[in-house]
């Protein structure tokens, strides 16, 4: 099992990125997907996730308006859109798969729901 984060890079206040999180020899279809994020001497923290019917999302509040996360099912790929990036969001970026929500209509923003993790990708947002 293998998922891959990418999109991440250096932005300006006021910015737009989008994440992609590819995975390999799993279905994300099967998976609630969550994003979450870590900022130096900080904890991982839930940013958002897809319910693996896709039906589902939730959001932290600090990202709620400005985060949108999706899945691609044909391309076995989740994205998290995010706008109207601030400084504090600059962080490590990971995508989760959560494999005890196969077929489910919800998902978790805490980590310790999450079997599967990427290797994180690095957002920087600058003032």
């Amino acid at each position: 099992v293998r998922l891959v984060e990418s999109g991440g890079g250096l932005v300006q206040a006021g910015g737009s990125l989008r994440l992609s999180c590819a995975a390999s020899g799993i279905t994300l279809e099967d998976y609630a997907i969550g994003w979450f994020r870590q900022a130096p001497g900080k904890e991982r923290e839930g940013v958002s996730c897809i319910s693996s019917s896709g039906g589902s999302t939730n959001y932290a509040d600090s990202v709620k308006g400005r985060f949108t996360i999706s899945r691609d099912n044909a391309k076995n790929t989740v994205y998290l859109q995010m706008n109207s990036l601030k400084p504090e969001d600059t962080a490590v970026y990971y995508c989760a798969a959560d494999a005890k929500q196969k077929g489910g209509s919800s998902c978790q923003l805490e980590k310790r729901y999450y079997d599967y993790w990427g290797q994180g990708t690095q957002v920087t947002v600058s003032s």
